[in-house]
């Protein structure tokens, strides 16, 4: 899949930077299939047996790496296998190289790439690319969010029974009481449907495309919403912090359902 699409109402300077991004999501993408579903794939644990990695992921992260050093030597970076990398510097980039390893380690087709650019550390333009779904998300701020080349907005929907939602659990789960079991527990008595597709950065953008109406989880970090949280805000979704103490814990949600929903989630 060929990601080139039309980059109209975006200027000149971030056309270079997403025309860019795709690349790097393309050949991710490809490395991600070249050993998505093989008997025999590589992989291993970080902080516990729930926290997967796999040589897709780390293949990967090499790739884009090589291409930001050479392509923006002047760019900082952040990515989830490899740290911090110059993440000082005004324009910095925010790699999750493989988001949604345990998905992809068991044989399921969610997962993806995400790469987001950030300037002074705010999120400017956001790829997030499901290779197996061939699916292509993508937002430059102040220009709307997109999936493949069509333009997207959240759902309007404005009654809890119908809602369908997401969530995902954190990996200290299990160390943690405050672990989102109780609050899935709640949410469960009062929407239609409460989804886990094991990736952050596809809730985001499935709660963007109007699929999800709302997406909640605790404990994430920069990776995994960077590019996500700019897609979705680009298509209409309120984003809100509802932990100050579990780095980024977030609540997503169309604006007619977000005050419910919060009242839900803090009750």
């Amino acid at each position: 899949m060929k990601l080139n699409y039309n980059l109209r109402n975006i200027s000149q300077e971030y056309q270079s930077f997403l025309t860019a991004a795709f690349t790097m999501a393309e050949n991710a993408g490809e490395i991600h299939m070249r050993y998505f579903r093989k008997r025999d794939l590589e992989q291993s644990t970080k902080l516990n047996d729930s926290d997967v990695v796999t040589i897709a992921d780390k293949e990967a992260e090499a790739f884009i790496l090589n291409f930001i050093h050479h392509n923006f030597p002047l760019h900082g970076i952040i990515s989830e296998e490899s740290g911090s990398d110059h993440d000082e510097r005004e324009w910095r980039w925010v790699i999750d190289p493989l988001d949604g390893t345990t998905n992809f380690s068991a044989g399921l087709p969610t997962f993806c790439v995400s790469i987001a650019l950030e300037r002074n550390k705010e999120t400017v333009l956001g790829v997030v690319y499901a290779p197996y779904l061939r699916e292509c998300f993508y937002a430059v701020k102040g220009a709307g969010a997109w999936l493949n080349g069509t333009q997207i907005h959240c759902s309007d929907k404005s009654e809890m029974s119908k809602a369908v939602v997401a969530t995902g659990m954190p990996y200290d789960r299990n160390d943690n009481s405050d672990n989102n079991l109780a609050e899935i527990c709640r949410m469960a008595l009062c929407v239609r449907g409460v989804r886990r597709m094991g990736s952050a950065a596809i809730d985001l953008c499935y709660t963007a495309a109007g699929f999800f109406d709302a997406y909640w989880e605790l404990n994430l970090n920069r990776w995994d919403v960077a590019a996500g949280q700019l897609i979705a805000a680009e298509a209409g979704v309120i984003i809100e912090s509802i932990r100050s103490n579990r780095n980024h814990s977030i609540l997503a949600s169309v604006p007619s359902l977000h005050l419910a929903m919060r009242q839900v989630l803090l009750s």
